[in-house]
């Protein structure tokens, strides 16, 4: 078991950053910061559960029915996060609407299964799906966060910016999502340049 399976999630493979995966929450769901971390939370539960899952049973699957069964279990974790979702924060649900039935068709799901969950230990495939999906949650977090405040002036409902602040509409729409990530990704990309070593 390595820390680095962990920490490869948060920024090298970082699912919104690096790999520029599930982008259908990222974007629709990210004008307040609370959205995102609900989201995020809910894709950490279920990648967890599922890498878990496919880990333990990785020897008994045939290869040929791999896929299938991997959705099936992906759809079966979703369904139990949707379910809590729908009866502890009922508002919450509401808001994150069909992008939440949808992480079960999630790339980085997936993705993280074939890639590393169905040929790893139950240990490594925990912390590699456990860093995936904080990854993921804090790329959410800091979209909400910059299109919370920019577009209402408060970030996770805390007034920030005073009665002053003129609300920007365009950052509480999709539009805003994808001006901001582009930026994101393009501000990340030159801090990463700036830190290699130059020949």
């Amino acid at each position: 078991m390595s820390f680095k399976d962990f920490i490869t999630g948060l920024w090298e493979q970082n699912p919104i950053f690096r790999i520029i995966l599930g982008m259908c929450p990222t974007l629709a769901v990210t004008n307040m910061a609370i959205n995102g971390l609900f989201m995020g939370t809910a894709v950490i539960f279920v990648l967890i559960s599922s890498c878990i899952i496919v880990s333990l049973i990785r020897n008994l699957v045939p290869s040929k029915i791999r896929i299938p069964v991997y959705v099936i279990i992906i759809a079966t974790v979703t369904t139990i996060a949707d379910y809590i979702l729908a009866a502890y924060y009922p508002s919450i649900h509401k808001v994150l609407g069909i992008y939440l039935p949808l992480v079960i068709v999630n790339c980085i799901i997936l993705g993280r299964i074939e890639a590393f969950a169905k040929t790893h230990s139950v240990g490594r495939s925990f912390l590699d799906a456990f860093g995936i999906g904080l990854g993921f949650t804090w790329g959410l977090i800091l979209l909400g966060s910059i299109r919370e405040l920019i577009g209402f002036g408060t970030i996770f409902g805390l007034t920030v910016l005073g009665s002053w602040y003129p609300q920007v509409l365009i950052m509480k729409l999709p539009t805003g999502a994808f001006i901001t990530l582009g930026l994101l990704i393009a501000s990340l990309n030159l801090i990463k340049k700036r830190k290699l070593p130059t020949e």
